[in-house]
């Protein structure tokens, strides 16, 4: 299938040097294959959902969440140290 769409969008390049209106279906054609390679997420499923892509949508979330939880423990670390020694204070 892959050696068809090469095969034709290379003819359709070759008669864009008679009609230019040849190479605007050929890009047309090379961008409609490279958006549906895009749009399955890279990989090929039979069944009508992606399971990649709702483990690409976890992977995301959880890297976000991460993300977060250092920022924050960072920000606020100093915060929590000097309450730690109070409390230490105020107890000893």
């Amino acid at each position: 299938m892959f050696v068809l769409l090469l095969i034709l969008i290379a003819v359709l390049f070759g008669f864009g040097f008679l009609d230019p209106i040849w190479w605007v279906a050929a890009a047309v054609l090379v961008y409609g294959v490279t958006r549906q390679g895009r749009d399955r997420g890279g990989g090929r499923s039979r069944s009508g959902s992606s399971g990649l892509g709702d483990y690409r949508d976890y992977q995301e979330r959880r890297n976000r969440q991460e993300r977060w939880e250092r920022r924050y423990s960072r920000q606020h670390r100093a915060r929590w140290r000097r309450e730690d020694r109070r409390d230490r204070e105020r107890r000893g």
